[in-house]
């Protein structure tokens, strides 16, 4: 019962989305390279979940984080370690806080577009030599 509760209140969250968080990456590199991190990373569920007594939304988002657990020092490494510890600990604060990724391993689905876009402007700018074959 308790995990139909976590999966409906995730759900609940990703159901509303906000648009406005793609502002917080864009032109933000490490915040790139985190969110792209976040989406290989194993990101699993404790055993044990209690129910959630909070009321309010922000209650129902610090539950479900609560009840994951992941590896910093894995996502550092998958990102190059190019960011310290610390800073990697607050840029995370910072995009789960504002809901960018989820305690499912996913991202927000804008934040997803805004990325592939990114990707494919990338190609788009950058388009491979064709061979010419004899």
């Amino acid at each position: 019962m308790i995990d139909k509760s976590y999966s409906e209140t995730l759900d609940r969250f990703k159901q509303n989305e906000k648009p406005e968080v793609v502002l917080i990456l864009a032109e933000n590199p490490d915040l790139i390279k985190i969110v792209v991190a976040w989406t290989n990373l194993e990101v699993r569920r404790i055993d044990g979940i209690k129910e959630c007594t909070g009321e309010l939304e922000t209650e129902a988002w610090d539950w479900l984080w609560k009840n994951v657990v992941y590896d910093l020092k894995v996502l550092r490494e998958t990102i190059g370690k190019s960011i310290s510890e610390t800073v990697l600990e607050t840029k995370m604060k910072r995009l789960i806080s504002n809901r960018v990724v989820f305690p499912d391993g996913t991202v927000n689905s804008y934040v997803q577009r805004y990325l592939r876009e990114q990707v494919v402007k990338l190609f788009e700018s950058n388009p491979r030599k064709t061979l010419k074959t004899g």
